[in-house]
């Protein structure tokens, strides 16, 4: 099966409208738990969603294995989609956006994924005085 992908704009808009509706049910905009799903995460805090994005992690790993012993790897595509949306919960909850993720894959872009992580090691050694 093929999907039909959107342009990198159209994904941006998308994931940017989202990240509004999810701003719009936090505590402080006056999301109300009882008349929204995401309002009711947020309000019980970040062990809630975090939770969630545990499981949904879990179940894209499960999709994934599944497609590899011929399952539909359409669900693989829904799965992510789920964590995703939880991520986008847990973004708003601490006051960051999906830009500042695509500025931080931006800013990845052209540098391999060994030096990628050579750079954290080496930030984190630094950071902790050695």
């Amino acid at each position: 099966m093929s999907f039909n992908l959107p342009s990198a704009a159209s994904s941006s808009d998308s994931l940017a409208s989202l990240a509004r509706v999810i701003e719009s049910r936090l505590p402080q905009q006056g999301g109300n738990p009882q008349a929204s799903y995401v309002a009711r995460l947020l309000h019980k805090g970040p062990d809630a969603f975090l939770k969630k994005i545990g499981e949904e992690a879990t179940e894209v790993v499960m999709a994934a294995k599944d497609a590899d012993h011929g399952g539909d790897k359409t669900k693989i595509v829904c799965e992510v989609a789920d964590l995703w949306f939880h991520c986008m919960i847990a973004l708003a909850h601490y006051g960051l956006t999906p830009a500042d993720v695509v500025a931080e894959l931006d800013r990845r872009a052209g540098t391999s994924g060994i030096e990628e992580m050579a750079l954290r090691k080496a930030r984190a050694r630094e950071g902790a005085g050695e």
